[in-house]
């Protein structure tokens, strides 16, 4: 009888299903600051510029992280930077 070869290890699988279960799906990597937003386009536009006109995008690796739009012209969005500049 011929033997299958063994499976891939899935240790990245259960550490990735314990955290959206600890419900922290994305992880707590300690390194960022992060706020999630949901609010209609024109103040998320306004929102997201203060935050780059806050913490510089040079200094603070300051980004959208994620976004997506809603029902009814709501934009929800994750601002995400480092705590300080160095």
């Amino acid at each position: 009888m011929a033997r299958l070869p063994a499976g891939p290890p899935l240790d990245g699988l259960k550490r990735q299903i314990a955290r959206h279960r600890s419900g922290n799906p994305r992880g707590n990597d300690g390194l960022f600051v992060r706020e999630t937003f949901r609010l209609d386009r024109t103040d998320a536009r306004q929102k997201a510029q203060e935050w780059f006109d806050a913490w510089p995008k040079a200094a603070y690796w300051t980004e959208v992280e994620s976004w997506r739009q809603l029902e009814g012209d709501q934009i929800e969005f994750t601002m995400r930077r480092l705590p300080s500049a160095d």
